[in-house]
């Protein structure tokens, strides 16, 4: 994919990015489950392997798929809405740039023809591929009128935990659901 090749040379933000640019994004042609995340976290810059950190660890629990199910291209393409690390604020990682969605998403994600399932993760994700006017709560809470097709979820990370913990629903009715439709996804019967 020429497309995928000028992304990881891109250096549009380079003068926004406190460690310089490192796109990392993963993705194939043939993936079959889209997750839409926020902006790579430093340990990612390091590794450029997207989702490598605690956030990674439980959303693959919560997805209920294992390391290698997950980092296989033709099973989930990880499409962050900014591919670079954007540097860190005073309570937690900064948002993701806007170049990145702007540049780049509309192009990419018309590429993937395969993709049967779309897992959207945080606010700036949910902003860009759905109503702009919901909270977050909200869209999770509609899980049930979103799927098959797509889900919002809060973003994996441990500083989220109060939110999952005011919201008993999400892990009694929304991840059970999801769990469902990753699976049917990946194993089509």
């Amino acid at each position: 994919m020429q497309l995928l090749e000028q992304i990881r040379a891109c250096t549009l933000c380079e003068q926004s990015l406190p460690l310089g640019p490192n796109p990392v994004l993963q993705v194939s042609k043939s993936s079959k489950i889209l997750i839409a995340g926020q902006a790579p976290s430093l340990s990612v810059h390091k590794t450029n392997r997207l989702f490598n950190d605690a956030s990674g660890q439980r959303l693959r629990i919560w997805l209920n798929v294992d390391k290698e199910q997950f980092y296989n291209a033709d099973n989930f393409a990880i499409i962050p809405m900014a591919f670079c690390y954007p540097g860190r604020g005073q309570s937690g990682d900064l948002p993701p740039l806007a170049t990145c969605a702007k540049t780049w998403h509309h192009n990419l994600l018309s590429q993937l023809n395969n993709i049967k399932f779309k897992i959207i993760i945080g606010q700036h994700a949910q902003r860009f591929h759905l109503d702009k006017d919901k909270s977050l709560t909200e869209q999770v809470n509609n899980w049930n009128t979103l799927l098959p097709t797509q889900i919002v979820l809060p973003h994996p990370s441990p500083r989220n935990q109060m939110w999952v913990k005011r919201h008993p629903w999400f892990e009694s009715d929304v991840l059970p659901a999801l769990r469902a439709r990753v699976k049917e996804v990946l194993e089509p019967q």
